[in-house]
This record gives structure tokens, sequence and C-alpha cells, in this order.
């Protein structure tokens, strides 16, 4: 199989389940190319927090970076028009890798600067690829281009708040303290 097709030469491409071409800029195609953008960027983070150990209790990050890039592949396949969809389970794990990841930091009190290691700037970059993602995904549903169920839309807004807490969780396992802005 070739790595290409040449049947988006001209700036269209088709989603499944549907033999009509649409145009690459479409709010669809955005929507999906957004999502790929995350899922790339995650592999980076992926890799790192591999090469780190980083851990989050018993479990290595990197494996839950895995399963967070494989749920990013279903909300793709619902985007395009499959019958896939992220489940209310899938929300309710993001939400308690948050708490326990909360239940080792310290309180928030206000934002912070971006910063301090590495892999906290690259889960917080991360987190602004997946706030895009989300709002491209809401833009697809709200224009009625395709119906997104509520629970892929709730897994979105918490990936950007689970990629945050990574990001705060990175800095404090190395003891960089976070730096919140002046405001001035």
């Amino acid at each position: 199989m070739a790595l290409y097709t040449k049947k988006g030469d001209d700036g269209t491409t088709t989603v499944f389940g549907c033999n009509q071409r649409m145009s690459k800029s479409s709010a669809i195609a955005e929507a999906l190319g957004t999502l790929d953008e995350v899922n790339s960027y995650l592999g980076m983070c992926k890799v790192l927090a591999s090469e780190e150990g980083f851990m989050l209790n018993d479990r290595k990050v990197s494996n839950i970076v895995h399963e967070l890039q494989d749920d990013l592949f279903t909300a793709q396949a619902e985007l395009a028009g499959a019958d896939k969809k992220l489940t209310k389970e899938k929300v309710e794990w993001l939400e308690d890798i948050i708490a326990r990841i909360e239940e080792q930091l310290p309180p928030i009190n206000s934002f912070f600067i971006a910063g301090g290691t590495e892999l906290a700037c690259r889960f917080d970059f991360a987190r602004t690829l997946a706030r895009r993602a989300e709002r491209r995904v809401v833009a697809v549903n709200d224009e009625g281009l395709q119906d997104i169920c509520k629970h892929t839309l709730a897994y979105l807004n918490r990936l950007s708040s689970v990629l945050y807490a990574f990001a705060r969780f990175a800095n404090c396992k190395k003891g960089v303290k976070e730096s919140s802005p002046d405001y001035k």
C-alpha cells in the first residue's frame, strides 16, 4: 500500500462512510487535523515521560499517555462519521487521574507561567493544543455538521485538564517551583 493516493491533490478529502469529497479547509477536516496534531504531540510527551521514568503512583505516565492517544483515535473516528464514541467511563477515568495528581500537589491559588522542566513544558503545550482541538470539535457540533456525543465533548474538555495536571505534577516531582504572573 502506498503512503499517498493522489486523491487529495485538488485540496479535497473524504471522511468515513461518505463518498462525497469536501474541502480540506472544512470545519470537519480542520477538527480532524487538530485532533491529529494533539495526538502527534502527545507522542513527544510519551517518549519523554518514558525516558524520565515518570510515574503516577504505580502506573507509568507514558502508558497513560498512550491510552490518551488511543482515545483520540476514537474521537477522530466519531468526528469522521464512524459508529465510535468515547464513554462516560473514559471521562471518569480522566477525572480519577486528575484527582490522584491533585492529591500530591499544592493547591492552585493562581494561574502559572508555563516553564520548569522540559516534560512540564511539553504537557503544557499539549494542553493548549487540546483546547484548540476541543474548540474545533465543538464548532463542528454547533454548526450541525456532525452530532458529537456528549461524553466525547466532556472527554475533550477533561483532556486539557489532565494535561495541565501532568505539567504541574512533572514540575512538582522535580522540585521546580511554579511561578505566578505579576500582572504588572
